[in-house]
């Protein structure tokens, strides 16, 4: 009887995770984006929202070369991905001038999934995806390798 018990038990855990599971997977589709286009906007930060599933940040775009001046709201993913990829939630503030590229939404409301932003008075440039954050990291330590090689003493 007990071993009954244990055995339906562990069945309808496992079926209440797999049930659970489900939303959280459907929850990130990304098709919304046109991932065939890239708009840039310039202009400055309004609200950064630091929190899950997805960071958002508001950019009040002043530029008209390609996305319409006015708000903008820019998707990123977790607050947890971007920390691993460099960022904190303080490496942009509400009144920081910036530029960013984006793959605006389909509907052709103001929105977009990231690509890329640069603070405009420092250059610091920060990318939503981790992997091209490990490349530029990589890239650039590599080149202070061959720097610290080239300066060595012969």
């Amino acid at each position: 009887m007990r071993s009954s018990f244990t055995k339906v038990a562990a069945l309808s855990s496992l079926f209440g995770l797999a049930a659970a599971a489900y939303p959280v997977a459907a929850h990130h589709s990304t098709t919304m984006f046109d991932r065939e286009k890239t708009l840039p906007l310039v202009g400055t930060v309004k609200e950064l929202h630091w929190t899950n599933p997805h960071v958002a940040i508001f950019i009040d775009n002043t530029s008209g070369q390609g996305a319409s001046p006015g708000l903008w709201v820019i998707e990123l993913t977790s607050p947890g991905n971007l920390v691993r990829s460099g960022w904190t939630r303080t490496v942009l503030k509400p009144g920081d001038k910036v530029s960013a590229d984006i793959h605006p939404l389909r509907d052709g409301t103001k929105g977009g999934a990231l690509r890329k932003i640069t603070l405009v008075d420092s250059g610091q440039s920060y990318t939503y995806n981790i992997r091209d954050q490990e490349r530029r990291t990589s890239s650039r330590n590599t080149a202070n390798d061959l720097t610290l090689v080239l300066a060595a003493p012969a």
